[in-house]
């Protein structure tokens, strides 16, 4: 089957209305094909949940070309060279980087950012969650994306990295727009804030650092500084990059999670009841809320040799957008998909990757998301939608502007 060119009118991300619901253009993509050109972002669409899975491990794929090729060989434009600060950061993190250099940082990382690292904090982040839970439910209700979703998983990292307290508040505002840059088609202010965020937080963590190696603590900044193999060390720029993508890729999908699974809930109220009946399906109910509206919608990754998907050859140096949210919508895949049931059991959504990308933070993201929303089911009991949310423009990682509930 070969692929057509879908138009604006059907899948358009830049449209609030599509950003607020675009499932049925998704069940559209899948009905037609395997794989679609859409212009405007210059991009093949993959809509269906195996061919996203298999071109998550297709090594022919990858998320940058760098390793392999010049911009230019691959008919590429530099970026401009007042991003260089922004591109720096994002480019000597784990997920923009392909073996060997992916194989060996994550070796390296995987030394410090443990089972065992997140199992100590297990308690930290349930104490986090109930602390912010309570003080909801003092103030009769609120925002909670402001006062839950944002301000846990921060402080989380944060914990983990050992940035002081007083310091923290600085590091919601610079995630916020460094993410910025991961939507499609960003604009020169949205470059700017990156740049600018990026330079920031950098200078940030290279003077945290420095403190770290004359006095090492038991946080994770001082523990990638000792990660070593034989004489394989982490470099100071790869230091960095790891702690803002640990922040920026954690928090954002943590906090998408809790906004979209609560709007979720409140539009289901009767699995909103099961789940309130019975905590044991907390755990479950984790996996089934982050397939049932991902706040990753999209990953893309470059062409390093042709493929061919569905009858429709890809060729070298072209990008694929994998469409997550449509994978984990595929009827092929997942029994009655568009229901949301909590007691789902067979349940391998895409949320977090797979292949040699997938979610270093998985554990730890499981471990927030059962943290808050096991501390608003037992200490918000009565919690309910005060109002009618409003979703922030970003389709590719997206989610609420604000979530306003009452106690």
């Amino acid at each position: 089957m070969s692929s057509e060119a879908v138009s604006g009118a059907e899948f358009d991300p830049w449209s609030p209305e599509f950003v607020a619901d675009p499932y049925p253009a998704y069940a559209a993509l899948r009905e037609r094909g395997r794989a679609h050109w859409f212009e405007r972002s210059q991009q093949w669409l993959i809509p269906r949940y195996a061919d996203v899975s298999a071109l998550l491990r297709d090594r022919r794929l990858g998320r940058t070309y760098l390793h392999r090729f010049t911009h230019e060989e691959f008919g590429q434009t530099p970026p401009p060279a007042g991003q260089e600060p922004f591109h720096t950061l994002n480019d000597h993190g784990l997920l923009e980087l392909e073996p060997p250099d992916h194989t060996r940082i994550r070796r390296l990382v995987g030394k410090a950012f443990t089972p065992r690292t997140v199992e100590r904090l297990a308690p930290t982040v349930r104490r986090l969650a109930e602390g912010l839970v309570d003080d909801l439910a003092a103030d009769g209700g609120g925002d909670l994306i402001e006062r839950i979703a944002e301000p846990l998983p921060v402080a989380v990292i944060a914990e983990m990295l050992g940035i002081p307290v007083a310091d923290r508040p600085l590091l919601r505002p610079w995630s916020a727009d460094i993410c910025g840059m991961f939507e499609l088609n960003p604009r020169e202010e949205t470059a700017r804030r990156a740049v600018r965020a990026s330079e920031e937080f950098s200078a940030y963590l290279r003077e945290l650092i420095a403190v770290r190696r004359r006095a090492p603590g038991e946080d994770l900044i001082s523990a990638l500084i000792a990660a070593h193999d034989a004489e394989d060390r982490l470099s100071e720029q790869e230091m960095i990059s790891t702690c803002v993508l640990l922040l920026n890729a954690g928090h954002e999908a943590t906090v998408g999670t809790t906004g979209n699974g609560w709007w979720s809930l409140f539009r289901n109220p009767g699995e909103l009841a099961r789940l309130r009946a019975d905590p044991g399906l907390l755990p479950g109910a984790v996996e089934e809320l982050m397939r049932f509206d991902t706040p990753l919608q999209m990953f893309e990754r470059w062409v390093l040799d042709d493929i061919e998907v569905g009858g429709t050859t890809i060729p070298r140096g072209a990008e694929v957008a994998l469409l997550f949210g449509s994978a984990n919508r595929d009827p092929a895949r997942f029994a009655d998909p568009d229901r949301l049931d909590l007691g789902r059991r067979d349940n391998p959504h895409l949320s977090f990757g797979a292949g040699i990308h997938y979610c270093l933070g998985a554990p730890l993201a499981r471990v927030e998301l059962a943290a808050s929303f096991g501390a608003l089911l037992r200490r918000a009991p009565t919690l309910r939608l005060a109002a009618e949310p409003q979703w922030r423009s970003g389709y590719v990682i997206r989610g609420l502007r604000e979530l306003w509930v009452e106690v």
